[in-house]
């Protein structure tokens, strides 16, 4: 434990002495294995013998974990409580670091220390629930695994002005914190980041104009907080001045003009996963009173967004039944749309058949439906797997949040590939050849009714894609005249950076736009949309293809941005992302477990000028790109558009710019401490707007467009939220 660790644990000896006597002899919670506290003294010995001494008797750095004062102040308390109060604070700038089994194993050797006896029945596991912070009574309601931060009551300052000040100014700020309602969903307050892309439309823009062209170049930072180390391309929410974030096993509530921390909830990760700092979620949710986040271990829980106290937290089960894998993973974030939490899952290869999206009750966390991705045998779809059973069909991850149009009432889902291009390419046993191999419901937009689950409609943009060339990415619904007749469409794009424009109510196909830096289709049938495969790149075992994009793809998470007035979509790029590969399929028992049967190897084309960074102006009326920003450097993040001309990104060399929406130009730009690999987002407080990134080297897309630059460096640098204002 770092020297930080005296001063938090201070508050654990901070009442009048007594007798020792034991702690917690009336909790039957405060039960504890022999095994446990054996465990507990080798753990404690790892992370805690530095500050707290070898027999816990303290030292300059650290307070004593036994004796009278410890005694005395814990035992007005309960087992689950202590629990918290060390899991949410210890060891301090290293929270997460320490496994669950392991703080379970530090708790059981402080109570055997403290003169409590081992029992034969006690179960080795973590306690089921953990309590209140200091001074706050226990939450009623369900169990929880992880605690909250909130501000500390601490014995002899109630009377303290200064202290009950700043008490007083957090618990105001809570307090005025409203119910997010549908309405607000609808149509969020220009102030509030409510939504992933900030509408439900997923356009990535805001009407917010006191930032504009011709006083953006004075930006500057109005205030940065370091955020628990991730894998980012996370995404701020704000509502009623409140700023909520999501960084590895953490959600925060800060002060969206100060930057003040309101509350902090800290999940402890079980022992089967990491410690949850490589994981990634690109959003939160709002509704109601609550927070819902998706946790790296594989739940989907519900906060309090005045306190941070857990109100419900669900595990998902993976398909046959067993509680959700380690190759499980919940990086799109949800939605709420009609009273459900939506969010999607990828798994890993390992999982035949196991990708899907769940819809829970956002009051109850009750599980109301489920609708997989990979169509089942004998369903609608079903037979487009080339006769493989359901254990051979892999992949059709959802790890892109999804949008939703409250006037049709439909959500809308991008589906990924197939991870296993032999299941698709190869006959099966006994067969003469290759049957039916679309593939459903890979690269296609799904549009489900929110509280059922039913599929509406799909419309397939890449069958059969064997090279790994998702359609996972953002569903932006845009209104828009369309030969003279007003549409509503969904438009989305795939790796290839082919753009389709769908009809939003039925999925019939309207047009598409290809960016021009593929060789994968060949055609798009001006008339039914359907796409011919370039026979050049068509898999032949053992032969090398040149492919463009290869599988990381000419675009890939880092969103689009829609500027409502002009129609106009900026588009995040990367150029020259090409590569030769191989077709080389395993055996049919490799091809069971998900293996992957396509090698690539990144090669840049002959001729080219080196300019990775592309960011393209796209007019969706006149279906033309109407500018094109190129650098060297590779874009890090999603595209934020705002009313007041200005178009924000960044890229890998950890520069945050400013364009001009009408000409690319480069009007101002930050250089950051990490690049930021995320979402930015812009909102108002107090009355002055500001905008928000946040920046952490971390993201798989950066660790793979990075070696296109090899002269650029990579600081050794965590994950921080930077704000930036006008003076």
């Amino acid at each position: 434990m770092k020297l930080k660790l005296a001063f938090v644990c201070a508050a654990l000896v901070l009442a009048n002495a007594t007798r020792a006597q034991g702690l917690f002899t009336n909790d039957p919670g405060a039960q504890f294995s022999a095994e446990q506290a054996q465990r507990g003294q080798a753990a404690y010995a790892r992370a805690c013998l530095s500050c707290h001494g070898a027999a816990l008797e303290g030292t300059q750095f650290g307070t004593p974990l036994k004796g009278e004062l410890f005694q005395s102040h814990w035992n007005t308390r309960t087992r689950a409580a202590l629990s918290e109060k060390i899991r949410t604070t210890m060891p301090p700038g290293a929270l997460g670091t320490v496994s669950g089994r392991a703080y379970t194993d530090i708790e059981a050797y402080i109570l055997q220390t403290n003169g409590g006896a081992a029992s034969a029945s006690a179960s080795s596991a973590a306690p089921a629930s953990e309590g209140a912070p200091p001074g706050e009574p226990e939450p009623s309601g369900p169990p929880r695994r992880a605690g909250s931060f909130s501000w500390p009551a601490v014995q002899g300052r109630e009377n303290d002005p200064i202290y009950k000040t700043a008490a007083d100014a957090r618990a105001a700020k809570l307090a005025a914190i409203t119910p997010v309602t549908d309405a607000m969903l609808t149509n969020p307050s220009p102030s509030d980041w409510l939504i992933w892309r900030r509408t439900y439309g997923a356009l990535g823009y805001s009407p917010l104009e006191q930032i504009n062209r011709s006083n953006v170049r004075r930006l500057r930072t109005a205030w940065s907080w370091t955020l628990p180390e991730s894998q980012n391309e996370t995404t701020p929410l704000i509502h009623d001045g409140v700023l909520f974030v999501q960084s590895g096993p953490s959600v925060q509530a800060l002060d969206a003009a100060t930057g003040e921390l309101l509350w902090q909830y800290w999940r402890t990760m079980p022992d089967e996963f990491d410690d949850g700092r490589r994981a990634r979620a690109k959003t939160l949710a709002l509704y109601g009173d609550k927070v819902f986040a998706g946790t790296p271990d594989g739940h989907v829980i519900a906060l309090d967004a005045r306190s941070g106290r857990v109100v419900w937290d669900q595990v998902l089960i993976a398909r046959d039944g067993r509680p959700a894998a380690v190759g499980l993973q919940l990086s799109s974030g949800p939605i709420v749309a009609k009273g459900k939490v939506l969010i999607g899952v990828s798994l890993g290869v390992q999982n035949g058949g196991g990708c899907f999206i769940v819809g829970f009750d956002a009051e109850t966390g009750k599980e109301s439906w489920r609708f997989y991705t990979i169509a089942r045998p004998g369903e609608p779809g079903g037979d487009t797997w080339n006769g493989a059973p359901l254990e051979e069909r892999f992949g059709g991850g959802v790890w892109t949040a999804g949008s939703y149009d409250p006037e049709l009432n439909l959500a809308y889902f991008g589906v990924a590939n197939t991870y296993t291009s032999a299941t698709l390419l190869e006959p099966r046993p006994g067969a003469t050849g290759v049957t039916a191999n679309d593939a459903l419901y890979t690269n296609a937009t799904l549009a489900l009714r929110p509280e059922t689950g039913t599929l509406v409609w799909h419309y397939q943009h890449h069958k059969r894609d064997v090279w790994d060339l998702d359609w996972v990415f953002e569903q932006t619904v845009v209104s828009m005249k369309v030969d003279g007749r007003a549409r509503k469409l969904v438009v989305t794009g795939g790796k290839t950076a082919i753009f389709d424009a769908v009809d939003a109510a039925t999925g019939a196909w309207v047009f598409s736009k290809d960016l021009g830096v593929q060789n994968v289709i060949a055609s798009i049938d001006p008339v039914t949309g359907e796409k011919k495969v370039n026979p050049a790149v068509e898999p032949e075992k053992g032969q090398r293809k040149f492919l463009c994009p290869s599988n990381f793809g000419a675009r890939n998470w880092p969103a689009t941005a829609l500027n409502p007035e002009t129609h106009i979509l900026y588009v995040p790029l990367m150029e020259a992302n090409c590569a030769d590969y191989i077709y080389a399929p395993g055996t049919p028992a490799q091809t069971a477990k998900g293996g992957v049967d396509m090698r690539f190897v990144p090669r840049v084309p002959p001729g080219y000028d080196f300019k990775f960074g592309h960011i393209a102006a796209l007019d969706l009326q006149t279906r033309q790109v109407v500018w094109t920003h190129r650098q060297r450097m590779p874009i890090a993040g999603s595209a934020l558009a705002t009313g007041g001309g200005v178009l924000f990104n960044g890229d890998l060399d950890r520069y945050f710019s400013a364009y001009d929406q009408r000409t690319g130009k480069i009007l101002w730009r930050t250089r950051l401490n990490a690049a930021p690999e995320s979402t930015p987002v812009t909102y108002s407080a107090n009355g002055r707007q500001y905008v928000a990134v946040v920046a952490g080297s971390g993201s798989a897309y950066a660790a793979g467009a990075r070696p296109f630059a090899p002269e650029m460096l990579v600081p050794a640098a965590g994950v921080t939220l930077s704000v930036f204002e006008l003076p």
